[in-house]
């Protein structure tokens, strides 16, 4: 397998009750290189979709991005994957790579789910679990 195919996202795991989330999410779906990626809504899916090794609970915490090779990352290195699957965002991942940077950016990724609670919407008519994640 190719670098290049390791490194393409197969599914993103998102949290669609989020708006600040659905509007990124909403970039990413423009961007050339999108259509080979399944996004799912998170809040609205069947519990199937998230395929193995990742509940819902999880993936409503934080954001998921299943590689094509079938690795779970989740957080900072879920962007990293993303922007490497789609080509006009390949610069991102390349800033991603640089030492320190994954984790200077898992930091300020922890830092937004806090904020995020503050104003993440219930899910309407999809699932209803426990109140909305950490």
């Amino acid at each position: 397998m190719s670098r290049e195919s390791e490194a393409s996202a197969a599914a993103v795991y998102y949290d669609g009750a989020c708006p600040v989330c659905a509007r990124e999410i909403a970039q990413y779906r423009r961007a050339q290189g999108a259509a080979s990626i399944d996004f799912v809504d998170v809040s609205a899916c069947a519990p199937d979709a998230l395929g193995p090794g990742l509940s819902r609970d999880a993936a409503l915490a934080r954001m998921h991005v299943r590689t094509e090779d079938g690795r779970l990352v989740s957080g900072a290195a879920a962007f990293a994957a993303l922007w490497r699957a789609l080509p006009g965002f390949a610069w991102l991942a390349r800033l991603a790579a640089l030492p320190g940077a994954l984790a200077a950016m898992e930091a300020g990724y922890r830092l937004f789910l806090r904020l995020r609670r503050l104003w993440r919407r219930p899910a309407e008519a999809g699932y209803q679990g426990s109140a909305p994640p950490r």
